[in-house]
């Protein structure tokens, strides 16, 4: 089992920056890439952004150039710093494990940028 615990939302103005962080607890070693989600009301889940155990990344176009994902393997901790924030980046946050026999995901955290 692996449990994710998200810290770091909140309310923030249009071109602001806010910092998500996501701690990797249990058997950590199983994880093979972690990632964050995002969820708008009536929408569906989509990735926002990726990193695998060796450190390749991917952004969802929509965020390229803005957000970064990066890990802390001493700390187990995952963090996704996003920049120049737009109301369209509303959503509540998840963080996602990825083992190779299924996903983990955190309880998430709401985002919300005002125009």
């Amino acid at each position: 089992q692996v449990q994710l615990v998200e810290s770091g939302g909140g309310l923030v103005q249009a071109g602001g920056s806010l910092r998500l962080s996501c701690v990797a607890s249990g058997s950590i070693f199983r994880i093979i890439a972690m990632g964050w989600y995002r969820q708008a009301p009536g929408n569906q889940r989509e990735l926002v952004a990726r990193i695998t155990r060796g450190g390749n990344t991917n952004y969802a176009d929509s965020v390229k150039g803005r957000f970064t994902i990066s890990r802390d393997d001493v700390k187990s901790t995952v963090y996704l710093q996003m920049n120049s924030l737009k109301p369209e980046d509303t959503a509540f946050y998840y963080c996602n494990g990825e083992t190779i026999t299924q996903y983990y995901w955190g309880q998430g955290t709401q985002v919300t940028v005002s125009s």
